[in-house]
């Protein structure tokens, strides 16, 4: 009998279906222009995007102008690329332009998909960000849809790390704009710290559409960009407690694996005291609980977590002398991105590699706060549905499930669990090998290096040719996962969450189009997808009859999410296929969340070596576990964003008025009115109102207006004077730095004083923040101790930030105000030294230059540089003139991209 909600759910449909049909008369209307878009040539396609343009700049809502826009795109999408955008692909285009997810499986058509809304919002002319998980992707589906944006008249730029200040501009400056996330948020934070408009990058975020939405606005959440300046080396220090670490036993610390954390026991506090006296670490008398000893605390717990919650080949790898991080979600190495709070230089010491510096924070934003400026959001991914809830609570997101253009024909099997990992394996290796002697293309899913690496030699030990795909290979990523589903093929991979690439049965013809195209650019797509269509169906059918792409998964994640993407490669486009995972008992999952009581039930069976249990009852448990992380996670990200949005208010108003700095031609008047605020709250200090004449301290006064605005004032005179009352202190005190300031004025020119107090403002600004930061950063370390007062932490953050903040620009006034006094123009004989060393330095520049240029060839290169050896050029600018001496920029040169 069915339930009630099933009941009502046949009848009137779900919310989900509702919204699916609500866009079924928009998809009509778009399918009714193609006719007359298909007459079109491609001048009038380039023109049609032009008068477009100019009724939404002219105040045309972008919804009118949808059906248009979007049959423009698709036709210039089927003669560019040879692909024309199916109505699912149109109806999840609709939902991304009305600032929803949506959820589409994979092979689906997404990239494509994307250019729909953001041709539509470029209409705009305010630019439309296209985020990608990493630079690879970034770069090669901008390269790919930029003919489809370059066929209707549009630019497209792509953004990525160390890229030269002026390309990065005009990459931004395009109408659609592909980067990572990380790029996004960086280049936030670094427009925020520039002292011109000029140099900035970003011009507004108008409208972005945020690939594999749920690792960027989830699983990448959890931590927030840091942009940080090295501090002190203690490199010595770290590898001195290092030392210490290998001589714990079990009994000196406590581990938790559910909140992946690490502390020393009673036992394991006494020991590791005694252990730093003994190595000089600790002074004779002096304790851990000391004060003093808060630093060699930090060091200790850092080196302890270094060692037991950190493992090489899982968490990071180290390459090239560098410890590099491994994203636990897609697998990939993070470069350039390091764990903070002397957490890295503790790993780097356990390995025994070069310790960089700690740094200290100079700005800061998390993900969800970055990603709210938008003024509208859309993002595409293959699943979204299990976190809808936190999309909506923090994003304002709605998901809507995109049907799929042809029915699921994929064999999802019941979860397989064994007692041990070992013949959880074996079972693994049987099951491969019996797919693979029918020809059948596997896709073997792992958690970590280390465990794909192991089952690669047992796979090998067997006989069986496979591929592996882990951090390692990080480079051939798209090859091995294009050529994935081929017959008999075997890919091993790490993570496959958000690969970018489909794998299709028979091999990738969207990679070989490409290749194809790279290698001809005038072939005709068409014919060229025809030809390579063609070559491929027999291969196709082969994989067909084997039973298509089989997903072999050997653990379930923390997160249901990425069990289902690696599920979702098969099947793809109505193909058929299959997904079984195999799980242990000793899996960290299972192990840390799963039910005790499924241990001793296994035990009463009487299970055998190398049997499995294969039950619904077992998926359940299992997704009630996951679902329990999944909360779990979600409640650090939403605490991570209470915490952040103290301090996001702050950053808002800081960034705000920089910008206001920057722009401004004339700031005299702010620099004035901070002096007179200087001066009325050095009178309430010193001269306090209700007081009389004798109680004042006007000596103190004298002192502080010499120090803070650089003035000699007869004060002392002034406060003798009958009649002379606080009003007229403050009147007079303000009328002579006014004088002075107007002096300065004239003796550096109206230009030249302009551009000073933009400068020290700036200067200040960006120092007083930095220093804030700083202090935030402290004051959170020790607020969660509030609460064994029955004090809420995060209300007291709130009072305490707000306080800290307030005392900021207090001290930004007088900070601003006492620079601005102290700045004189130079004098003649100090201009003159100035001019004198400049002069010597040119001379002794211009001297070594022809010296350099006067030696023989062989002379130079023994002295490292030889323009026709570029390995001894160093690193050059990609601006600079290229050093084999051609005449052209580097960039254009050997430091062309390929």
């Amino acid at each position: 009998m069915l339930g009630i909600g099933t009941l009502a759910k046949k009848v009137f449909g779900t919310p989900n279906d509702r919204k699916v049909k609500s866009v079924r008369p928009l998809v009509a209307k778009i399918n009714a222009l193609e006719p007359d878009f298909k007459a079109l040539t491609d001048d009038e396609i380039k023109a049609k995007t032009q008068s477009l343009a100019e009724r939404a700049q002219g105040g045309e809502s972008l919804d009118a102008l949808l059906p248009e826009a979007f049959a423009n795109c698709r036709e210039a999408a089927r003669r560019a690329l040879g692909l024309r955008a199916f109505d699912v692909q149109l109806k999840g285009g609709i939902f991304l332009h009305q600032g929803n997810i949506a959820e589409m499986k994979t092979g689906e058509g997404k990239t494509l998909m994307a250019t729909l809304p953001a041709y539509l919002n470029a209409l705009a002319g305010k630019g439309v960000h296209i985020v990608t998980v990493n630079d690879y992707l970034a770069k090669r589906d901008a390269e790919w849809m930029s003919k489809v944006y370059g066929a209707l008249g549009m630019t497209t730029g792509v953004v990525y790390p160390y890229q030269a200040d002026d390309e990065k501009r005009e990459a931004y400056r395009a109408d659609i704009t592909y980067a990572t996330n990380n790029e996004l948020g960086f280049d936030y934070l670094r427009d925020n710290m520039k002292s011109s408009i000029e140099e900035m990058s970003q011009r507004g975020h108008f409208y972005a559409i945020v690939d594999e939405v749920d690792s960027i606005l989830i699983d990448e959440a959890r931590t927030p960009l840091i942009i940080s300046g090295p501090s002190q080396d203690r490199s010595e220090l770290y590898t001195s407690v290092d030392a210490l670490i290998p001589q714990i036993l079990p009994e000196h610390f406590k581990l938790d694996e559910k909140t992946r954390n690490v502390t020393y026991t009673d036992e394991g506090n006494e020991f590791i005291e005694e252990a730093m006296r003994e190595a000089g670490l600790l002074p004779e008398g002096q304790n851990l609980y000391d004060p003093e000893s808060t630093t060699l605390v930090h060091h200790v717990t850092q080196a302890l977590r270094a060692h037991k919650l950190f493992a090489r080949d899982q968490q990071y790898i180290v390459r090239d002398g560098e410890v590099m991080l491994i994203d636990e979600f897609t697998g990939r190495m993070m470069r350039g991105r390091r764990l903070s709070d002397g957490l890295h230089q503790a790993i780097e010491a356990k390995e025994g590699v070069a310790i960089q510096p700690e740094n200290i924070t100079l700005a800061s934003v998390t993900f969800q706060n970055y990603f709210r400026l938008y003024n509208k959001l859309g993002g595409m991914t293959g699943t979204a549905s299990t976190e809808a809830e936190e999309f909506m609570e923090i994003y304002g997101l709605g998901v809507v499930e995109v049907p799929t253009n042809r029915p699921i024909a994929r064999v999802d099997d019941h979860d397989q669990v064994y007692r041990t990992a070992r013949e959880k394996f074996e079972g693994v290796v049987k099951s491969v090998k019996e797919a693979h002697a029918k020809g059948q293309p596997i896709l073997v899913g792992t958690t970590s290096i280390e465990k794909s690496e192991a089952l690669s030699e047992m796979l090998k030990a067997e006989g069986v040719e496979h591929n592996v795909l882990n951090a390692r290979q990080h480079e051939q990523e798209a090859q091995i996962v294009a050529d994935a589903g081929k017959f008999g093929a075997v890919t091993i991979a790490t993570n496959m969450a958000g690969r970018g690439t489909d794998i299709q049965l028979g091999g990738n013809v969207d990679m070989k189009v490409l290749e194809a195209l790279a290698a001809d650019p005038d072939a005709d797509p068409d014919a060229l997808r025809t030809r390579i269509a063609a070559e491929h169906a027999d291969e196709k059918a082969k994989v067909i009859a084997a039973g298509g792409l089989f997903v072999l998964a050997t653990e379930r994640h923390e997160s249901r999410r990425i069990d289902n993407q690696l599920r979702g490669r098969s099947g793809r486009q109505g193909d058929p296929g299959r997904s079984s995972f195999f799980l242990s008992l000793e899996d960290d999952l299972m192990r840390i969340f799963g039910s005790e009581r499924l241990d001793s039930v296994l035990s009463k069976l009487g299970m055998k070596e190398g049997e499995a249990i294969v039950h619904p009852w077992v998926n359940k448990s299992l997704e009630k576990a996951q679902a329990k992380v999944e909360g779990r996670n979600f409640d650090i990200r939403k605490q991570l964003l209470k915490f952040d949005d103290v301090m996001n208010d702050q950053r808002k108003a800081i960034f705000s008025q920089r910008l206001e700095i920057m722009e401004a031609e004339d700031l005299s008047e702010i620099a004035e009115d901070m002096r007179h605020q200087v001066i009325d709250d050095l009178i309430d200090e010193y001269l306090p109102a209700k007081s009389y004449a004798d109680q004042w301290k006007v000596e103190g006064l004298h002192a502080a207006i010499l120090e803070q605005l650089a003035m000699d004032l007869p004060i002392v005179d002034w406060a003798k004077e009958e009649g002379v009352d606080q009003e007229l202190m403050r009147e007079r005190i303000c009328e002579a730095s006014d004088v002075k300031m107007t002096e300065k004025l004239a003796a550096f020119g109206d230009e030249t004083m302009r551009n000073i107090e933009k400068q020290v403002l700036l200067q200040t600004i960006d120092a007083k923040w930095r220093e804030h930061l700083l202090t935030l950063e402290h004051l959170r370390s020790v607020v969660g101790f509030r609460g064994y007062a029955q004090r809420d932490p995060l209300s007291e953050y709130k009072t305490e930030g707000f306080g800290l903040f307030e005392s900021m620009l207090n001290s930004l006034r007088q900070d601003v105000t006492q620079r601005l006094s102290q700045v004189r123009p130079l004098t003649e004989e100090e201009q003159r030294v100035m001019l004198e060393q400049y002069q010597a330095q040119q001379n002794a520049t211009a001297g070594a230059a022809k010296t350099s240029h006067d030696a023989p060839e062989a002379e130079v290169a023994a002295n490292g540089f030889d323009e026709n050896d570029p390995t001894t050029w160093g690193n050059p600018s990609r601006n600079e003139l290229c050093p084999c001496g051609s005449g052209l920029k580097f960039k254009h040169c050997h430091g062309k991209l390929a």
